[in-house]
């Protein structure tokens, strides 16, 4: 496996030789047809079966995947939108148990979780595959490319945790593509990470089902979810996913006690009018309460929306500002480093309890969950 770094910079390579041959790197819309790669083969043989499924039609051998949102119906021999899981014979495999693609030790901050072990470093993991097609992702090529794109050996959950224990990293995130189509792998580290003291966290779309999320809720310690826009049209003509579901998620994700966050990024002219900013912060206010920290980070052009600015900042502080005075009390500015939206303010006294300079902290002032200074509670994970 590699760093995301050296991912990323393979694939920045790929891209360039298939561009200049005037090959396009291919890009799916409904269900993704099977390769002839033997790489694939290779991960055939080992691949095990799928959980969160069921066979429609055994003469054709027609299954349905219950894994996301999508809810594929997937032909024998075929995949589904993730391309992660295939219809073998009519049982349903998963591609990416075991096959992270890119590891990184990350700033808990990074994900980012701000009210989770400040300064904590997380072992993250990505594999290939997401249900989504984010115009925007700047993890494009992970998320986008295929199980057997990259030759990755197999990874089992045991030497995971051993890795992260090694790199003193008390914390394992699934992140870089979207956790949910490695649910198998996932949850099976987690499990394993947590008979050695480790905590694991998930970076989500928040398109899963409502199984698949209870499972890994009751395995995980925080989950982070990207509420992309507050319009079903925006989900659709950005994602070709659907707002419904990532409701559903975040609501469900409350309700199981796990700490949870919410990152909107904000992109000009596609989702940062005054109508929606209000909405989003309407909602989370009405249904997951005051205490979930919202972060409002900044676009860069990346994949296929090179054509748009980066996010003014005037607007992140517009919808930071617009949060707080709906009620929520842990609202940020994300991806603008040194922005004193960075910072965790005290809902009570109102001085800086957490410091941050980019990804990392400078000062932390909550003992035992309260504020030093007037010992007012402070929501969120903090030893």
């Amino acid at each position: 496996m590699y760093s995301r770094r050296e991912f990323l910079a393979r694939a920045g390579r790929l891209a360039a030789i298939l561009g200049g041959a005037g090959l396009a790197v291919p890009r799916w819309r409904g269900v993704a047809s099977a390769s002839t790669d033997p790489r694939l083969d290779e991960i055939l043989r080992t691949a095990p079966k799928a959980r969160y499924w069921t066979l429609l039609d055994p003469g054709s051998k027609l299954v349905r995947c219950l894994l996301c949102a999508h809810t594929c119906s997937i032909p024998a021999g075929e995949r589904g939108k993730c391309r992660t899981r295939m219809n073998v014979g009519g049982e349903l495999r998963t591609l990416v148990y075991g096959r992270p693609l890119a590891v990184h030790v990350d700033p808990i901050e990074k994900k980012p979780f701000y009210h989770f072990l400040p300064g904590a470093a997380a072992y993250s993991l990505g594999t290939a595959g997401c249900p989504l097609r984010c115009k925007f992702c700047q993890n494009w090529q992970l998320s986008q490319s295929r199980p057997e794109d990259n030759s990755v050996p197999f990874t089992p959950p045991e030497r995971v945790v051993s890795e992260a224990g090694a790199r003193r990293a008390p914390v394992i995130a699934f992140t870089y593509n979207e956790p949910t189509v490695q649910t198998e792998f996932l949850t099976d580290v987690a499990r394993a990470a947590g008979k050695k003291g480790l905590r694991s966290v998930i970076v989500s779309c928040g398109f899963m089902n409502e199984a698949p999320l209870r499972e890994m809720c009751e395995v995980l310690a925080a989950v982070k979810i990207d509420l992309k826009g507050f319009s079903p049209e925006f989900y659709r003509e950005v994602a070709q996913a659907e707002l419904a579901p990532v409701l559903r998620s975040i609501r469900q994700a409350a309700k199981s006690g796990v700490h949870l966050e919410i990152v909107n990024l904000v992109v000009p002219t596609l989702n940062d009018s005054e109508a929606m900013l209000h909405g989003l912060a309407d909602w989370v206010f009405g249904e997951v309460g005051p205490d979930v920290p919202v972060h409002f980070t900044r676009f860069h052009p990346d994949y296929q929306l090179r054509n748009l600015p980066p996010t003014p900042v005037s607007t992140l502080e517009k919808a930071r500002e617009i949060a707080m005075r709906k009620g929520i009390r842990y609202a940020y500015v994300g991806n603008v480093p040194g922005h004193p939206g960075n910072h965790t303010y005290c809902p009570g006294c109102g001085k800086i309890v957490v410091g941050r300079s980019a990804f990392f902290v400078t000062e932390n002032h909550i003992e035992q969950g309260r504020c030093r200074f007037c010992r007012g509670s402070i929501a969120g994970v903090w030893a």
